[in-house]
């Protein structure tokens, strides 16, 4: 498959977007101008104020004299730049690659694109009308290398050219301005009579390499597919994503669920052929206003169980707003994993994380609330409490360690002990009344006490001496005094709350 791309050019961006801002301007003969060593120089013109013959870095008073009406006003590239991203953004809608061409450009990778809208002039033609219709001046060209669509888009005799696959004498024609040169190479080209391409695209690459450099050479080869020119895409591209284009616009909940279904049979038999399954996905709706909606799921195992993750998505569709109506769906999954086959059998086992429904129970309940709020625990090599557990993100990874159950713990631990006044007998002796956030309570039971030294190669400190208490409620708590008693007159241990048994 040969390379396609798209080179759109606005050669009055900085007016049009001034156009979108003020629709009173519209019409209008005016320029944009800015300071420039004590003076104010010309830096963009409308369309209209391009006819009276005012141009870009001419002085405003040189332009005022021709056309003593002009409106000028200031200048706004942080603006423009802002733009011009917006605008690339929303051609996602055509390609997953685009990229930005400044100051006024974008590049468009569209490999294999065109036939989802029934052709290369209808998918053209639809990006520059819309445009067009946006209220945009607009310029655009499709071939076969960055460089040549970059030519035709500027230099091409129509405002929308498509050069056929293959085909590079479109290019002869043009000056040398077309491949992208710096201003001297092009002054010394001039003086010689280089004013086409083809009168210098034959000469031996040496004499050219000598007279205007390297450059001549790398730019000429850009052009003509000999070298690969690379760009940046505005938005990494997910490579597992799924398109699909609407004859007309969505606007009901039925035909988004239509789509979404259709999309995860496709998503979902392409991660099956190569072993995979998904941990996340995202539905992007783009609406016809340029507005785009989304909704997102994640998964606790990789899966590509279109009926289940139909449901995840189910859930959320409610929540898309198709104004007045959506013209593209775009699934992605951002993050898959790899499935065994042992995964693939688990539909007919039992028994904890390896059974099927209970993932997907909890992929449910991730979907209905968030994942913040879903934790799964495993045991840690640590004797200290707070650091005895950690927090994982996957139901697949195994303990390296068991649990510890030779001495009782509390079903909730807090992650940080909490401070609490304490009456009690010594040296070793359990607290008889303790209060806890102004409230009192008055030990019944306990039993204790288990001593946990601190990790010493992790941090210094005083030891933990616990205890297990019910107070006359029947409510049951872990309790633990920090080091010592002092010998010292005055002087009190400190005791914490740690954590609630059931």
């Amino acid at each position: 498959m040969l390379n396609r791309f798209i080179s759109i050019w606005f050669p009055h961006l900085d007016t049009d977007l001034q156009v979108l801002l003020r629709p009173a301007l519209h019409g209008l003969a005016f320029a944009l101008a800015a300071p420039v060593r004590g003076r104010m120089v010309i830096k963009a013109t409308s369309a209209e104020a391009e006819a009276m013959g005012i141009e870009t870095n001419m002085v405003v008073a040189d332009a005022r004299a021709i056309f003593p009406s002009l409106i000028v006003l200031e200048e706004q590239p942080e603006a423009v730049t802002k733009h011009l991203k917006e605008l690339a953004e929303w051609c996602i809608r055509y390609t997953p690659t685009v990229a930005i061409d400044p100051p006024n450009g974008l590049i468009l990778d569209v490999t294999g694109c065109a036939y989802l809208w029934g052709g290369e002039q209808a998918y053209l033609k639809d990006i520059i009308t819309r445009l067009r219709d946006s209220g945009y001046d607009v310029r655009a060209a499709m071939a076969d290398t960055i460089g040549f669509a970059w030519a035709l888009a500027r230099f091409g005799k129509c405002r929308i050219t498509i050069n056929p696959p293959g085909t590079m004498e479109n290019l002869l024609a043009l000056p040398p301005m077309a491949l992208r040169l710096e201003t001297d190479t092009l002054e010394r080209m001039s003086k010689v009579g280089f004013y086409q391409i083809k009168h210098f695209i034959h000469l031996p690459r040496r004499v050219l390499r000598r007279r205007f450099g390297q450059a001549l050479l790398d730019r000429m080869d850009m052009a003509l597919g000999e070298a690969h020119e690379f760009i940046e895409s505005v938005q990494p591209v997910i490579p597992y994503q799924e398109r699909l284009p609407c004859l007309e616009p969505i606007v009901t909940a039925t035909g988004i669920e239509i789509a979404l279904k259709k999309l995860l049979e496709t998503l979902c038999a392409r991660l099956e052929k190569e072993g995979k399954g998904l941990r996340s996905s995202v539905l992007k709706c783009f609406r016809v206003d340029g507005q785009i909606q989304q909704i997102d799921i994640v998964t606790n195992r990789a899966s590509r169980h279109v009926t289940h993750l139909f449901k995840l998505f189910e859930l959320k569709i409610n929540t898309i707003a198709p104004g007045f109506g959506i013209e593209l769906f775009l699934l992605e999954a951002p993050e898959v994993e790899g499935i065994t086959t042992t995964q693939e059998t688990i539909w007919d086992t039992t028994g904890g994380f390896e059974n099927a429904e209970i993932t997907e129970l909890l992929d449910t309940l991730t979907a209905r609330t968030s994942p913040e709020v879903i934790h799964r625990y495993l045991p840690d090599e640590h004797h200290w409490p707070e650091r005895s557990v950690k927090m994982v993100s996957t139901l697949s990874e195994k303990p390296q360690f068991e649990w510890h159950n030779d001495s009782p713990r509390p079903i909730l631990l807090l992650s940080k002990p909490e401070l609490i006044e304490v009456t009690a007998p010594v040296p070793d002796y359990p607290p008889t009344v303790f209060r806890y956030k102004g409230k009192v309570h008055y030990v019944k039971k306990s039993d204790g006490p288990e001593r946990i030294e601190r990790e010493w190669w992790l941090e210094k400190g005083l030891f933990r001496d616990y205890y297990n208490v019910e107070d006359k409620q029947g409510a049951r708590y872990w309790i633990f005094r920090l080091g010592p008693y002092s010998e010292d007159e005055g002087e009190k241990p400190e005791w914490y709350i740690h954590g609630f048994f059931a």
